[in-house]
């Protein structure tokens, strides 16, 4: 009878710890939480470009809050979701909680975008998330991200397509010219 019990357990278990190690193949595979703290599961993003942006509110650039929700604004309703994490990796630039970095965003950028739950953007901690798109192929960059705000384009398909420095500008031309192509392509 406990052998049987056993098998059984053992049986109901195994497929649920293959299912937690199963290799996440897109964003979509992934579940984060949002500024209020609920639960956001990224497969209902399916068929919608993501620019993934890692944010801070003390960092020199992060006056890209306002050219990221230009993109919001104008790329929208055409299928771009703006998402912001913040992350304090970088010189300690975000120190507050995320009730006073989502107040913050409000007051001094109008960002109506999707902002998230603080994370580690690199380092041991790294959210699972940041350590998918940063292990991610692509035309850009590799490994590690070097500094606040670097911006991760994915398709429709949850697949990294670009990835763009701090030093680029949320709104730059090349920016702009990857989102256009990126909403272009067949869902």
């Amino acid at each position: 009878m406990k052998t049987r019990i056993l098998a059984t357990l053992l049986a109901l278990s195994i497929p649920a710890f293959a299912a937690e190690k199963k290799k996440a193949e897109s964003v979509h595979d992934f579940t984060v939480e949002n500024i209020a703290g609920e639960k956001v599961d990224l497969a209902d993003y399916k068929g919608k470009v993501l620019l993934i942006v890692n944010v801070a509110s003390k960092c020199g650039v992060t006056y890209h809050y306002d050219g990221m929700q230009r993109l919001h604004q104008y790329f929208g309703e055409k299928g771009l979701v703006v998402m912001g994490f913040p992350a304090n990796n970088f010189g300690g630039q975000e120190p507050g909680t995320n009730d006073e970095i989502a107040k913050f965003c409000k007051s001094n950028h109008g960002v109506t975008f999707p902002m998230f739950a603080k994370v580690s953007a690199k380092g041991e901690d790294q959210a699972p998330l940041f350590k998918f798109l940063t292990t991610s192929k692509n035309p850009d960059l590799e490994g590690d991200i070097g500094w606040n705000f670097e911006k991760f384009l994915v398709g429709k398909n949850g697949k990294l397509l670009r990835r763009f420095d701090s030093n680029t500008e949320p709104d730059d031309p090349e920016v702009v010219k990857a989102i256009e192509a990126a909403l272009a392509e067949k869902g």
